[in-house]
């Protein structure tokens, strides 16, 4: 049996894609990237592993074509996993040997696999492909669905898509529908539906602005956001700039913007515009800002998993439900972003290897597990425990009003985040429907919004003995937290109603400001 079938898939196609480099190439993190133009037999060959990946876990595996932040003339190929995940570590080895092997042992190579894995060929395979915008990327999506093809698996051709977009597709694929329908209106309706949702339940956003300028790197992200404005109708305003006449991740997308700590070109330099920028397959994102002063500030994965670890402990502390909250960074995350997130927060952290399939896999062992890197890659994950104790709080009767809301936002929120994998689209609905009246940095210990509030708390915080306050908005209400410390209880109670006054005047607080203690 096998012996014929790879018969007939050099038939189909071998002789069509030879190995055109004798470099050794390796399937990382990241899969395969090299120059596009010798990337046809990889990427062929991956269409025959993809079939026997899904011969052997009985389900669909997506195959994408990007090379992501990486400049127009590379390119790339990843595998993707029944739940959406990385590919299994021990297949990339498999993936290498296949990728590495001659054109003459190619059939041998494939035989062991089978062999080695206890693949039975009379399965049926099933492989989503999705492809970015460079020019290269039909010609290889081609070779794959060539590759697919010749070992007689069924392909479905999503075109071009983002990376997280497949990464959802294929895991609604193997869920039975349970995660969301595997159609682009599917992902669109879904994060539209619930983010709408969610800004709709705050009646008043305080000095939010819902605008946004989205630089879309002139990649997928730009095109799809395009899309996904249409289902968001007025519930936020996008403007969006580098959206595919200029060359892809070329001064400009999330990368970029990163290593240069500059904003990219093609967006306007408005004075505290809110920008967020996103790489060449949209699975990384990041927020800036320009300043008065013309000075640009970064708002980079460590601020974003920051906002959202506090966000997400408001919400678990006030649904009073037993839920183990935790980030996982690497060694390359601000330390003062991971002391504030442990110490102040309370958020338990875990340090792993770099790499985002380490990331994901620790946390994974959390309920709700937060894993953002400083590149902007990163989402949270609710364990299938987790996400059922949040919808049987919800349909509890008896809940208290304030319980009941926290725990219908965290319900909520499982349906805006994209739980498989790093989604910008996504985790930008995230951060915006945590939106602040008060505008944070430095660990949510600063605040640059209003301005003068920070330098007035400063000056407050002076007057008192081991002073110490900042200030930071509920993630669950139109409220501003404030937080104090001084040498005496007497003196913290008297600095946190001195601040919380200096917050309510500047902020364009409602009712009667605090009281000041006796």
């Amino acid at each position: 049996m096998t012996t014929t079938v790879f018969a007939e898939a050099g038939n189909l196609g071998l002789e069509k894609f030879p190995r055109k480099d004798s470099e050794l190439i390796q399937y990382g993190t990241a899969g395969f990237r090299a120059k596009s133009d010798i990337l046809d037999y990889v990427i062929f060959r991956m269409g025959l592993l993809a079939v026997l990946r899904s011969k052997a876990k009985k389900a669909t595996i997506g195959l994408m074509i990007t090379a992501s932040h990486n400049p127009e003339p590379d390119n790339g190929v990843k595998l993707v996993d029944p739940h959406g995940e990385m590919l299994e570590h021990t297949w990339e080895s498999l993936a290498t040997r296949l990728a590495n092997a001659t054109d003459s042992e190619l059939k041998n190579v494939l035989a062991d696999i089978v062999k080695t894995e206890g693949i039975d060929l009379s399965k049926p395979a099933s492989v989503f492909v999705g492809r970015d915008t460079r020019v290269s990327s039909q010609r290889l999506s081609d070779a794959a669905l060539n590759g697919i093809k010749a070992l007689k698996g069924e392909a479905k051709d999503y075109g071009v898509v983002t990376t997280p977009m497949l990464h959802f597709f294929v895991t609604c694929q193997n869920t039975g529908g349970r995660y969301g329908s595997p159609t682009e209106e599917g992902y669109f309706s879904k994060l539209s539906t619930t983010f709408k949702k969610l800004q709709g339940q705050k009646t008043t956003p305080g000095n939010y602005t819902p605008n946004i300028l989205f630089d879309g790197a002139n990649g997928v992200g730009a095109i799809k956001m395009k899309q996904l404005k249409k289902y968001l109708d007025n519930s936020i305003n996008i403007e969006i700039f580098n959206e595919g006449s200029g060359e892809l991740n070329h001064k400009c997308g999330a990368d970029y913007v990163k290593v240069q700590q500059c904003a990219p070109d093609g967006v306007p330099l408005l004075v505290n515009a809110r920008c967020v920028t996103v790489d060449g397959d949209a699975d990384r994102l990041l927020y800036f800002y320009t300043d008065e002063s013309n000075m640009f500030h970064l708002l980079d994965g460590d601020r974003i998993a920051t906002l959202v670890a506090g966000y997400l402990m408001d919400l678990v502390k006030e649904s009073k439900l037993k839920i183990n909250l935790g980030l996982v960074q690497t060694a390359y995350a601000n330390g003062s972003s991971t002391d504030y997130i442990a110490n102040t927060l309370k958020v338990p952290v875990a340090c792993v290897p770099t790499g985002v399939k380490h990331l994901h896999h620790k946390a994974l062992e959390f309920d709700i597990g937060v894993y953002f890197e400083a590149n902007g890659h990163g989402t949270v994950i609710f364990s299938q425990t987790t996400s059922s104790l949040i919808k049987t709080a919800v349909a509890d009767a008896g809940l208290p009003s304030d319980q009941r809301a926290a725990v219908t936002r965290l319900a909520d929120l499982i349906d805006v985040i994209n739980e498989t994998v790093g989604d910008a689209l996504s985790d930008m609905l995230l951060v915006e429907v945590d939106r602040r009246a008060i505008e944070t940095t430095d660990a949510e210990r600063k605040c640059d919004k209003p301005s003068g509030l920070q330098d007035t708390i400063d000056s407050l915080v002076a007057k008192f003995k081991s002073g110490r306050a900042f200030v930071r908005p509920s993630g669950t209400e139109d409220i501003v937290r404030v937080y104090a410390e001084a040498d005496t209880q007497a003196n913290t109670d008297l600095l946190a109603a001195l601040v919380a006054q200096s917050v309510h005047k500047m902020a364009g607080g409602i009712g009667e400001p605090p009281p000041i203690p006796h």
